[in-house]
Parts: structure tokens; C-alpha cells; sequence
């Protein structure tokens, strides 16, 4: 009898077992990259779809349209050949070791190929149990011209792990950034901040400020030509 409720049991379990791997989510292939860390990202599960548009970017500047190596010319082209939904989105999974420049490049091929935004993929300050599935997230972006009343964000290159930052031309530190914004945004029906950055800057380093102006739930502009 006991032989009897062990085999029951184990048909159980196993039952239990496949019908998880039924319910989990597929993840695709993807090039492996260092991401900056933000704590302040929005959650992007459309990431992992097999259809996403996924450019990835390592720290030397390589380029991938989704695991096909690419150069910026190429990139256009292939973005041009491929088809794709009216909402889809455009994801940037970028090394934070790689200059702020390769960012702006394939934003500016977003810009080209009719993208309004784009998201930057980053990993998140919290905590993930091992084994379970982590949902992509990120910061969004939105590309072309800001309002000319909008906020002017600064980021400068001072040779040192933080770069220089100025809110309309006051120079603030990082750590204030947040309240900074804050103040300045008080009382705006449009909450939108321009970023302007150094082309040699780390992405992780900019990643920081535009961190910090999605937390005050600002929309991030940036003019990528």
C-alpha cells in the first residue's frame, strides 16, 4: 500500500512539475552585458517576447540587432527591412561600461526609423531570490526636441567616478539631485527635463541622473541626432 501512495505521489509531483514549465515564460536569447544599476526603473515584460527589438551594446561598443552583430549603418538598415507593430518598442540593453555616445547613436537610428522613445534596460537595486524569473526593466526615454521650457539637466565629464551635474546651469550633487528636481519641477503642468551629456561619459554614470529624474516621475528628453 505504501509502494502504492509513493508512486501516486510521484506521479503528482511530476504532473505538478510539467505543468509549471508549461506556465513558464520562454526568455529569448540575448548578448550577456554588464547593465548599469537604477533603482527607480519601470517594469518592461514586453522585453522578453521573441518579437521585442532588442539593440544591445557591449562595453567595447559592439552592436547587436537582437543577437545579430551589427554596425550603425547596418543597424538602420536592418531596423528599415524589419517588420514591426505601430506600438512596439524599442529596447536598449547597453553595458554600463560603454560611452554615453554609442547610446545616443542608436537612439539616433530609433529617431530615423520613426521611434518617439526608446527604454534602457538596467538592473535593479533589489534583492531576487535564486531560480526565480526576473521581468526586464528600465528607463524610457523620449527622443527628438524637448519643450523650450523644460528643464536643462547637465552631465560633464570630470575625469572622476561622478561627473558634474547642473540643473539649469546650478551645479548640484548627485545625492541632491532628486530634491533639486523636484524643486524646480513644483508647480509644472508638464513635467519634462532635457539631458544633455558627454559623449565620453560611462552610460552607468548618465544612467545615475536619468535615475534620478524618472524617480520625480519626469519625462526624460533626449535630442539623439
Amino acid at each position: 500500500m505504501k509502494h502504492i501512495i509513493v508512486w501516486i505521489m510521484a506521479i503528482a509531483v511530476a504532473g505538478t512539475v510539467a505543468h509549471a514549465q508549461e506556465q513558464m515564460p520562454v526568455l529569448r536569447q540575448g548578448i550577456s552585458v554588464q547593465m548599469a544599476t537604477t533603482s527607480s526603473a519601470h517594469a518592461f515584460p514586453e522585453a522578453d517576447n521573441q518579437d521585442a527589438w532588442i539593440v544591445a551594446i557591449t562595453a567595447e561598443g559592439r552592436l547587436f540587432f537582437g543577437v545579430k552583430p551589427v554596425t550603425l549603418e547596418s543597424l538602420l538598415e536592418a531596423m528599415k527591412a524589419t517588420p514591426r507593430r505601430r506600438d512596439q518598442s524599442l529596447y536598449v540593453k547597453a553595458d554600463g561600461r560603454t560611452s554615453f555616445g554609442n547610446i545616443e547613436k542608436v537612439l539616433g537610428a530609433a529617431k530615423i526609423d520613426w521611434f518617439e522613445s526608446a527604454v534602457l534596460l538596467t538592473n535593479q537595486n533589489e534583492g531576487q531570490r535564486p531560480g526565480t524569473l526576473v521581468t526586464p526593466k528600465g528607463l524610457e526615454v523620449v527622443l527628438g526636441a524637448a519643450p523650450s521650457d523644460s528643464i536643462l539637466v547637465r552631465v560633464r565629464s570630470t575625469g572622476q567616478p561622478s561627473p558634474a551635474v547642473t540643473v539649469n546651469d546650478q551645479e548640484v550633487s548627485l545625492s541632491d539631485l532628486q530634491t533639486m528636481l523636484n524643486r524646480a519641477l513644483q508647480n509644472r503642468s508638464t513635467r519634462v527635463i532635457r539631458l544633455q551629456a558627454d559623449d565620453g561619459l560611462g552610460f552607468a554614470q548618465v544612467a545615475q541622473v536619468i535615475d534620478a529624474c524618472n524617480s520625480v516621475k519626469a519625462k526624460v528628453s533626449i535630442s539623439a541626432e
